[in-house]
Protein backbone atom coordinates (compact mmCIF):
# COMPACT_ATOMS: atom_id res chain seq x y z
CA UNK A 1 0.00 0.00 0.00
CA UNK A 2 1.01 3.90 -0.67
CA UNK A 3 1.78 5.37 2.44
CA UNK A 4 -0.79 7.83 1.70
CA UNK A 5 -3.34 6.16 0.74
CA UNK A 6 -6.91 7.33 1.75
CA UNK A 7 -5.80 10.70 3.67
CA UNK A 8 -6.86 14.16 2.25
CA UNK A 9 -4.39 16.74 2.22
CA UNK A 10 -5.16 20.38 2.06
CA UNK A 11 -1.57 22.47 0.77
CA UNK A 12 -1.71 25.87 1.01
CA UNK A 13 0.67 27.73 -1.37
CA UNK A 14 0.77 24.43 -3.63
CA UNK A 15 0.55 25.89 -7.18
CA UNK A 16 4.03 26.27 -7.40
CA UNK A 17 7.79 25.87 -6.21
CA UNK A 18 8.13 23.45 -3.02
CA UNK A 19 4.15 23.22 -2.98
CA UNK A 20 3.60 21.76 -6.40
CA UNK A 21 6.46 19.04 -5.68
CA UNK A 22 4.72 18.06 -2.47
CA UNK A 23 1.62 18.01 -4.23
CA UNK A 24 3.00 15.94 -6.85
CA UNK A 25 4.64 13.38 -4.03
CA UNK A 26 1.55 13.33 -1.88
CA UNK A 27 -0.73 12.62 -5.20
CA UNK A 28 2.13 9.39 -5.94
CA UNK A 29 1.81 8.44 -2.40
CA UNK A 30 -1.60 8.07 -2.63
CA UNK A 31 -3.40 11.40 -1.27
CA UNK A 32 -5.87 13.21 -2.30
CA UNK A 33 -5.07 16.22 -2.87
CA UNK A 34 -6.39 19.82 -2.01
CA UNK A 35 -4.39 23.31 -3.22
CA UNK A 36 -5.14 26.56 -1.70
CA UNK A 37 -3.42 29.00 -4.09
CA UNK A 38 -4.63 32.65 -4.82
CA UNK A 39 -3.10 32.22 -8.68
CA UNK A 40 -5.53 30.66 -10.50
CA UNK A 41 -3.78 29.95 -13.37
CA UNK A 42 -1.25 27.74 -11.66
CA UNK A 43 -3.95 26.19 -9.78
CA UNK A 44 -5.70 24.92 -13.38
CA UNK A 45 -2.36 23.98 -15.16
CA UNK A 46 -1.67 22.01 -11.20
CA UNK A 47 -4.95 20.24 -11.13
CA UNK A 48 -4.29 19.36 -15.03
CA UNK A 49 -1.09 17.76 -14.59
CA UNK A 50 -2.49 16.03 -11.20
CA UNK A 51 -5.93 14.70 -12.17
CA UNK A 52 -9.72 16.00 -11.60
CA UNK A 53 -9.43 13.41 -8.45
CA UNK A 54 -8.05 16.41 -6.74
CA UNK A 55 -9.16 19.67 -6.11
CA UNK A 56 -8.22 23.61 -6.51
CA UNK A 57 -9.56 26.24 -4.46
CA UNK A 58 -9.02 29.50 -5.29
CA UNK A 59 -8.52 31.51 -1.81
CA UNK A 60 -6.56 34.12 -0.34
CA UNK A 61 -4.97 32.00 2.81
CA UNK A 62 -4.69 35.50 5.16
CA UNK A 63 -8.61 36.28 5.19
CA UNK A 64 -10.49 33.99 7.34
CA UNK A 65 -13.70 33.42 5.27
CA UNK A 66 -11.20 32.32 2.52
CA UNK A 67 -10.04 29.91 4.90
CA UNK A 68 -13.01 29.05 6.23
CA UNK A 69 -14.92 28.44 2.86
CA UNK A 70 -11.84 26.07 1.70
CA UNK A 71 -12.08 23.93 4.81
CA UNK A 72 -15.25 23.35 4.20
CA UNK A 73 -15.28 22.47 0.46
CA UNK A 74 -12.73 20.40 1.36
CA UNK A 75 -15.22 18.81 3.67
CA UNK A 76 -17.98 18.66 1.77
CA UNK A 77 -16.53 16.95 -1.31
CA UNK A 78 -14.05 14.62 0.62
CA UNK A 79 -15.32 14.40 3.88
CA UNK A 80 -12.08 14.49 5.86
CA UNK A 81 -9.07 16.01 6.30
CA UNK A 82 -6.11 14.09 7.79
CA UNK A 83 -3.10 16.90 7.13
CA UNK A 84 -2.39 20.53 6.56
CA UNK A 85 0.07 21.80 4.75
CA UNK A 86 1.02 25.19 5.82
CA UNK A 87 3.14 25.89 2.74
CA UNK A 88 2.05 29.25 1.51
CA UNK A 89 4.82 31.94 2.22
CA UNK A 90 6.31 35.00 0.18
CA UNK A 91 10.19 36.51 0.48
CA UNK A 92 10.03 39.79 -0.73
CA UNK A 93 11.19 42.04 0.25
CA UNK A 94 14.78 41.52 0.42
CA UNK A 95 15.80 44.56 3.09
CA UNK A 96 17.09 45.50 6.82
CA UNK A 97 14.09 46.21 8.99
CA UNK A 98 14.41 49.72 8.62
CA UNK A 99 13.92 49.57 5.01
CA UNK A 100 11.26 47.43 5.27
CA UNK A 101 7.28 49.34 4.67
CA UNK A 102 4.58 48.88 7.23
CA UNK A 103 2.52 47.18 4.43
CA UNK A 104 5.64 44.90 3.23
CA UNK A 105 5.85 43.73 6.86
CA UNK A 106 2.38 42.75 6.73
CA UNK A 107 2.09 41.25 3.68
CA UNK A 108 4.86 38.60 4.76
CA UNK A 109 3.53 38.33 8.56
CA UNK A 110 -0.10 37.94 6.93
CA UNK A 111 0.90 35.24 4.26
CA UNK A 112 3.91 33.50 6.25
CA UNK A 113 1.85 33.92 9.54
CA UNK A 114 -1.31 34.39 9.89
CA UNK A 115 -2.16 31.98 7.26
CA UNK A 116 -1.25 28.91 9.42
CA UNK A 117 -3.26 30.63 12.52
CA UNK A 118 -6.31 30.89 9.79
CA UNK A 119 -5.87 27.11 8.96
CA UNK A 120 -5.52 25.70 12.54
CA UNK A 121 -8.64 27.82 13.71
CA UNK A 122 -11.22 26.46 10.59
CA UNK A 123 -9.78 23.36 10.48
CA UNK A 124 -8.63 21.37 13.97
CA UNK A 125 -12.46 20.42 13.94
CA UNK A 126 -11.44 18.08 11.10
CA UNK A 127 -8.20 17.00 12.31
CA UNK A 128 -8.98 15.75 16.12
CA UNK A 129 -11.93 13.68 14.00
CA UNK A 130 -9.11 11.96 12.08
CA UNK A 131 -6.37 12.34 14.25
CA UNK A 132 -4.45 13.94 11.51
CA UNK A 133 -1.09 16.16 11.34
CA UNK A 134 0.17 19.72 10.66
CA UNK A 135 2.92 20.32 8.45
CA UNK A 136 4.63 23.93 8.50
CA UNK A 137 6.90 25.15 5.66
CA UNK A 138 10.03 26.75 7.17
CA UNK A 139 13.01 28.05 6.19
CA UNK A 140 17.10 27.24 7.50
CA UNK A 141 16.78 31.30 8.00
CA UNK A 142 14.53 30.99 10.96
CA UNK A 143 17.58 29.39 12.90
CA UNK A 144 20.91 31.05 11.68
CA UNK A 145 19.51 34.40 10.73
CA UNK A 146 19.98 35.91 7.10
CA UNK A 147 21.14 39.91 6.02
CA UNK A 148 18.61 41.75 4.17
CA UNK A 149 15.34 39.96 4.63
CA UNK A 150 14.36 40.71 8.05
CA UNK A 151 10.48 40.16 7.75
CA UNK A 152 11.24 36.86 6.24
CA UNK A 153 13.45 35.45 8.72
CA UNK A 154 11.32 37.01 11.66
CA UNK A 155 7.98 34.90 10.02
CA UNK A 156 9.91 31.88 9.97
CA UNK A 157 11.13 31.78 13.13
CA UNK A 158 7.70 32.33 14.66
CA UNK A 159 7.26 29.74 12.77
CA UNK A 160 9.36 27.31 14.60
CA UNK A 161 8.30 28.16 17.87
CA UNK A 162 4.59 28.29 17.09
CA UNK A 163 5.03 24.39 15.57
CA UNK A 164 6.31 23.43 18.75
CA UNK A 165 3.70 25.17 20.71
CA UNK A 166 1.24 23.59 18.21
CA UNK A 167 2.59 20.15 18.87
CA UNK A 168 2.01 19.92 22.68
CA UNK A 169 -1.54 21.95 22.56
CA UNK A 170 -2.40 19.42 20.34
CA UNK A 171 -0.90 16.31 21.61
CA UNK A 172 -3.70 15.39 23.81
CA UNK A 173 -5.87 14.53 20.49
CA UNK A 174 -3.31 12.76 18.93
CA UNK A 175 -2.39 15.57 16.23
CA UNK A 176 1.25 15.42 15.21
CA UNK A 177 2.57 19.04 14.09
CA UNK A 178 6.06 19.18 12.18
CA UNK A 179 8.13 21.66 10.37
CA UNK A 180 10.21 21.21 7.09
CA UNK A 181 13.15 23.75 7.32
CA UNK A 182 14.94 24.00 3.73
CA UNK A 183 18.12 25.97 2.90
CA UNK A 184 17.90 26.85 -0.43
CA UNK A 185 15.97 25.25 -3.11
CA UNK A 186 15.31 25.85 -6.69
CA UNK A 187 12.13 27.63 -7.36
CA UNK A 188 10.54 30.58 -8.70
CA UNK A 189 10.55 32.43 -5.73
CA UNK A 190 14.07 31.97 -5.01
CA UNK A 191 15.12 32.37 -8.33
CA UNK A 192 13.36 35.79 -7.98
CA UNK A 193 14.75 36.76 -4.72
CA UNK A 194 18.23 36.20 -6.40
CA UNK A 195 17.66 38.81 -8.78
CA UNK A 196 17.48 41.34 -5.96
CA UNK A 197 20.89 40.40 -4.32
CA UNK A 198 24.09 42.57 -5.07
CA UNK A 199 25.92 39.40 -7.03
CA UNK A 200 23.05 37.78 -8.86
CA UNK A 201 26.15 37.04 -11.27
CA UNK A 202 27.36 34.57 -8.61
CA UNK A 203 24.00 33.52 -7.06
CA UNK A 204 23.74 30.01 -8.88
CA UNK A 205 27.42 29.61 -7.46
CA UNK A 206 26.67 30.84 -4.36
CA UNK A 207 23.46 28.57 -4.08
CA UNK A 208 25.81 25.82 -5.01
CA UNK A 209 28.76 26.07 -2.40
CA UNK A 210 26.60 27.37 0.33
CA UNK A 211 25.58 23.09 0.57
CA UNK A 212 28.37 20.60 1.56
CA UNK A 213 26.77 18.32 -0.25
CA UNK A 214 27.57 20.26 -4.02
CA UNK A 215 24.37 21.38 -4.99
CA UNK A 216 21.40 23.28 -4.51
CA UNK A 217 18.54 20.74 -5.28
CA UNK A 218 15.10 20.80 -6.29
CA UNK A 219 11.80 21.13 -4.44
CA UNK A 220 11.21 17.14 -4.88
CA UNK A 221 13.87 17.00 -1.74
CA UNK A 222 11.43 18.76 0.60
CA UNK A 223 8.84 17.21 -1.03
CA UNK A 224 9.91 13.30 0.01
CA UNK A 225 10.55 14.31 3.70
CA UNK A 226 7.25 16.10 3.89
CA UNK A 227 5.92 12.83 2.54
CA UNK A 228 7.35 10.76 5.39
CA UNK A 229 5.88 13.24 7.76
CA UNK A 230 2.61 13.16 6.72
CA UNK A 231 2.90 9.18 6.87
CA UNK A 232 1.99 6.74 10.06
CA UNK A 233 5.84 6.13 9.55
CA UNK A 234 6.58 9.68 11.54
CA UNK A 235 3.84 8.65 13.80
CA UNK A 236 5.44 9.02 16.85
CA UNK A 237 7.12 12.50 15.48
CA UNK A 238 5.85 15.87 17.13
CA UNK A 239 7.03 19.49 17.54
CA UNK A 240 10.17 18.75 14.87
CA UNK A 241 11.48 20.84 12.76
CA UNK A 242 13.29 18.72 10.10
CA UNK A 243 16.56 20.35 8.67
CA UNK A 244 16.80 19.74 5.05
CA UNK A 245 19.87 21.73 4.37
CA UNK A 246 22.61 19.10 2.41
CA UNK A 247 24.63 20.32 5.72
CA UNK A 248 24.12 24.53 5.05
CA UNK A 249 23.82 24.76 8.65
CA UNK A 250 26.99 23.20 9.36
CA UNK A 251 30.75 24.39 10.66
CA UNK A 252 32.29 27.42 9.03
CA UNK A 253 31.76 26.67 5.38
CA UNK A 254 31.07 29.92 3.75
CA UNK A 255 33.76 32.00 5.90
CA UNK A 256 36.47 29.95 5.19
CA UNK A 257 35.53 29.95 1.82
CA UNK A 258 35.68 33.80 1.89
CA UNK A 259 38.71 33.78 3.60
CA UNK A 260 40.58 31.34 1.20
CA UNK A 261 39.55 33.33 -1.99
Amino acid sequence: MQLLTGKTILLTGGSSGIGLECAFKYAEAGAIVVIVSNDAPALAAAIHILGDKHCAIFADISRSDDVARAILETLDKYGRIDVIHNNAGIAHPSSPLHDTTETEWDQVMNTNLKSIFLTTRHGITALKQSRGCIINTSSLVAEIGQENHAAYTASKGAINTLTKSMALDYAPFQIRVNAVAPAGVWTPMLREWGKHQPNGAGFERYMRDIHPLGYCPEGDVIADACVFLASDKARFITGHVMHISGGAELGYRALMQTADA
